[in-house]
Protein backbone atom coordinates (compact mmCIF):
# COMPACT_ATOMS: atom_id res chain seq x y z
CA UNK A 1 0.00 0.00 0.00
CA UNK A 2 1.21 3.49 -1.06
CA UNK A 3 1.70 6.60 1.35
CA UNK A 4 -0.90 8.18 -0.40
CA UNK A 5 -3.86 5.74 -0.07
CA UNK A 6 -2.74 4.78 4.05
CA UNK A 7 -3.06 8.48 4.61
CA UNK A 8 -6.27 9.46 2.16
CA UNK A 9 -9.17 7.81 4.47
CA UNK A 10 -7.89 9.96 7.82
CA UNK A 11 -7.30 13.00 5.77
CA UNK A 12 -10.94 12.72 4.00
CA UNK A 13 -12.48 11.80 7.54
CA UNK A 14 -11.06 14.55 9.18
CA UNK A 15 -11.78 17.21 6.38
CA UNK A 16 -15.31 15.63 6.59
CA UNK A 17 -15.90 16.40 10.15
CA UNK A 18 -14.05 19.72 10.50
CA UNK A 19 -16.74 20.80 7.49
CA UNK A 20 -19.71 19.45 9.69
CA UNK A 21 -18.13 22.19 11.97
CA UNK A 22 -17.59 24.68 9.52
CA UNK A 23 -21.17 24.38 8.58
CA UNK A 24 -21.85 25.87 12.05
CA UNK A 25 -20.16 28.75 11.48
CA UNK A 26 -22.57 31.84 12.65
CA UNK A 27 -22.47 34.71 9.92
CA UNK A 28 -23.94 37.23 12.76
CA UNK A 29 -21.30 36.08 14.98
CA UNK A 30 -18.15 35.92 13.67
CA UNK A 31 -16.65 38.46 16.26
CA UNK A 32 -17.45 36.96 19.04
CA UNK A 33 -14.33 35.75 21.24
CA UNK A 34 -14.18 33.74 24.69
CA UNK A 35 -11.37 36.04 26.02
CA UNK A 36 -9.53 39.31 24.71
CA UNK A 37 -6.76 36.92 24.34
CA UNK A 38 -8.32 34.58 22.05
CA UNK A 39 -8.71 34.20 18.02
CA UNK A 40 -12.63 35.26 17.27
CA UNK A 41 -14.93 32.40 15.62
CA UNK A 42 -14.28 33.99 12.50
CA UNK A 43 -10.46 33.92 12.70
CA UNK A 44 -10.77 30.05 14.33
CA UNK A 45 -12.94 29.21 11.25
CA UNK A 46 -11.19 31.11 8.53
CA UNK A 47 -7.75 29.38 9.92
CA UNK A 48 -9.80 26.27 9.56
CA UNK A 49 -10.58 26.80 5.70
CA UNK A 50 -7.01 27.60 4.86
CA UNK A 51 -5.24 25.01 6.79
CA UNK A 52 -5.57 22.36 3.75
CA UNK A 53 -4.23 24.16 1.38
CA UNK A 54 -1.01 23.89 3.35
CA UNK A 55 -0.62 20.26 1.71
CA UNK A 56 0.05 21.66 -1.64
CA UNK A 57 2.78 23.94 -0.58
CA UNK A 58 4.04 21.08 1.48
CA UNK A 59 3.99 18.39 -1.21
CA UNK A 60 5.05 21.33 -3.94
CA UNK A 61 7.75 23.40 -2.03
CA UNK A 62 10.90 21.73 0.34
CA UNK A 63 10.37 24.82 2.80
CA UNK A 64 7.52 27.81 3.60
CA UNK A 65 9.22 31.13 5.19
CA UNK A 66 6.38 32.89 7.48
CA UNK A 67 8.11 35.90 7.79
CA UNK A 68 10.56 36.52 4.94
CA UNK A 69 13.00 39.26 5.80
CA UNK A 70 12.00 42.33 4.79
CA UNK A 71 8.09 40.55 3.73
CA UNK A 72 4.82 40.44 5.81
CA UNK A 73 4.71 38.20 8.25
CA UNK A 74 1.57 34.87 7.06
CA UNK A 75 -1.78 36.18 8.27
CA UNK A 76 -4.85 34.12 8.15
CA UNK A 77 -6.97 35.98 5.44
CA UNK A 78 -10.35 37.56 7.04
CA UNK A 79 -13.59 35.72 5.81
CA UNK A 80 -16.94 37.47 5.91
CA UNK A 81 -19.40 34.62 5.75
CA UNK A 82 -19.84 31.18 6.42
CA UNK A 83 -20.12 30.33 2.73
CA UNK A 84 -16.82 32.08 1.99
CA UNK A 85 -15.36 29.97 4.40
CA UNK A 86 -17.29 26.88 2.98
CA UNK A 87 -15.88 27.54 0.00
CA UNK A 88 -12.25 28.34 0.25
CA UNK A 89 -12.34 25.03 2.57
CA UNK A 90 -13.71 23.06 0.01
CA UNK A 91 -11.60 24.05 -2.89
CA UNK A 92 -8.10 23.43 -0.46
CA UNK A 93 -9.43 20.06 0.63
CA UNK A 94 -10.17 19.17 -3.25
CA UNK A 95 -6.49 20.03 -4.37
CA UNK A 96 -5.25 18.48 -1.25
CA UNK A 97 -7.05 15.31 -2.02
CA UNK A 98 -6.05 15.50 -5.77
CA UNK A 99 -1.98 16.26 -4.42
CA UNK A 100 -1.81 13.37 -1.95
CA UNK A 101 -3.28 10.84 -4.15
CA UNK A 102 -0.76 12.01 -6.43
CA UNK A 103 2.39 12.07 -4.83
CA UNK A 104 5.03 9.62 -5.03
CA UNK A 105 6.04 7.74 -1.37
CA UNK A 106 9.31 9.48 -2.21
CA UNK A 107 7.78 12.45 -2.01
CA UNK A 108 6.55 12.32 1.75
CA UNK A 109 10.11 11.40 2.78
CA UNK A 110 11.54 14.72 1.61
CA UNK A 111 12.23 17.14 4.46
CA UNK A 112 10.18 20.22 5.13
CA UNK A 113 11.13 23.19 6.73
CA UNK A 114 8.84 25.87 8.32
CA UNK A 115 11.14 29.71 8.41
CA UNK A 116 10.43 32.40 10.14
CA UNK A 117 13.53 35.38 8.71
CA UNK A 118 14.99 32.39 7.57
CA UNK A 119 15.16 31.11 10.66
CA UNK A 120 14.17 27.44 10.72
CA UNK A 121 11.73 26.88 12.94
CA UNK A 122 10.54 23.02 12.02
CA UNK A 123 12.24 20.29 10.44
CA UNK A 124 10.06 17.15 9.85
CA UNK A 125 9.22 14.52 6.59
CA UNK A 126 6.45 15.74 4.27
CA UNK A 127 4.29 12.94 5.81
CA UNK A 128 4.66 13.84 9.34
CA UNK A 129 4.05 17.83 8.41
CA UNK A 130 1.20 16.70 6.58
CA UNK A 131 -0.30 14.55 9.78
CA UNK A 132 1.00 17.30 12.39
CA UNK A 133 0.51 20.47 10.65
CA UNK A 134 -2.58 19.93 8.65
CA UNK A 135 -4.84 17.04 10.23
CA UNK A 136 -3.58 17.35 13.91
CA UNK A 137 -3.46 21.09 13.53
CA UNK A 138 -7.46 21.31 12.18
CA UNK A 139 -8.66 18.73 14.96
CA UNK A 140 -6.97 21.35 17.57
CA UNK A 141 -8.78 24.38 15.99
CA UNK A 142 -12.06 22.60 15.48
CA UNK A 143 -11.93 21.84 19.45
CA UNK A 144 -11.10 25.38 20.01
CA UNK A 145 -14.59 25.75 17.41
CA UNK A 146 -16.81 23.43 19.39
CA UNK A 147 -16.08 25.21 22.53
CA UNK A 148 -17.03 28.63 21.00
CA UNK A 149 -20.40 27.09 19.67
CA UNK A 150 -20.90 25.63 23.27
CA UNK A 151 -20.81 28.97 25.14
CA UNK A 152 -23.01 30.50 22.50
CA UNK A 153 -25.55 27.80 22.07
CA UNK A 154 -24.75 26.62 18.91
CA UNK A 155 -25.23 22.99 18.56
CA UNK A 156 -22.31 20.83 18.46
CA UNK A 157 -21.80 18.17 15.61
CA UNK A 158 -21.09 14.64 15.82
CA UNK A 159 -17.30 13.79 15.40
CA UNK A 160 -16.46 10.66 16.67
CA UNK A 161 -19.59 9.69 17.75
CA UNK A 162 -23.27 11.89 18.93
CA UNK A 163 -22.65 14.69 20.57
CA UNK A 164 -24.63 15.55 23.56
CA UNK A 165 -26.76 18.00 20.96
CA UNK A 166 -27.03 15.19 18.84
CA UNK A 167 -28.17 12.39 21.19
CA UNK A 168 -31.73 10.94 21.39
Amino acid sequence: MSIADSILPEFEQEMAGTRRVLERVPDDNLDWKVHEKSNTIGWVAGHLAEIPGWVESTLKKDEWDIHPKGGEPHRTTPRNSRQEILEEFDKNVATAKKLIAAAPDEEFAKSWKLLAQGETLIQLPKLAVIRTWVLNHSIHHRGHLCVYYRLNEIPVPALYGPSADEQQ
